[in-house]
């Protein structure tokens, strides 16, 4: 997930580490925070695979800055990565969260509708955070409150994404639409920076 974020956020601008940081804990919160531990470890991964060049530049103040940017390697493998989500990037919701964020990069609306496919397919699976006998809770047959709150909460959620998923999806395989990606600003080549 990290370095999936990695990749992302450079496929759009460079950036040097602290502003990435900051963007990553802002797609991630306070859900998964990255630290300064995993986060250079990390860039230093990818920049030894040639998929991240870094120069030095003054800073703002008498620091110099590492600026990174994406290779040419860098954004085949970002692209390779949004094609084939790992499957914990499909079951996960704080995962599939960065892979959406990413998924305008993938130029090809098919592969963009295969991957939110496999996020609806899991979806349709019956889960709950509890299980009686190897069959899932629903809310109304537990008598505990916040169990129940839990179990509301999480079929509406499920519900408002799984409609979202065959909405977009939808929208994703119109016919005559074979070519570039679908973005929520606008026409296939919107620019990088649109929501």
């Amino acid at each position: 997930m990290l370095e999936l974020s990695i990749l992302g956020f450079l496929a759009e601008e460079p950036l040097h580490g602290y502003e990435l940081k900051e963007r990553i804990k802002a797609l991630t919160g306070h859900v998964r925070p990255v630290s300064d531990g995993a986060l250079y470890p990390a860039i230093t991964r990818l920049v030894g695979a040639g998929l991240l060049d870094q120069r030095t530049e003054p800073g703002a103040s008498a620091a110099p800055r590492r600026i990174l940017a994406l290779t040419g390697k860098g954004r085949e493998e970002l692209l390779e990565r949004l094609r084939r989500p790992k499957q914990t990037e499909i079951t996960d919701h704080v995962r599939f969260n960065t892979v959406l964020a990413f998924l305008r990069h993938l130029p090809d609306r098919h592969e963009q509708a295969a991957v939110l496919r496999r996020r609806l397919d899991f979806l349709q699976t019956p889960a709950s955070f509890f299980y009686e006998s190897g069959k899932p809770v629903r809310a109304e047959e537990t008598d505990d409150l916040f169990r129940q709150g839990m179990l509301r909460v999480a079929r509406a959620t499920g519900e408002a994404e799984r409609a979202w998923l065959r909405e977009a999806i939808a929208l994703l395989e119109q016919p005559g639409r074979d070519r570039g990606p679908v973005s929520p600003a606008g026409p296939a080549d919107s620019p990088a920076t649109a929501p």
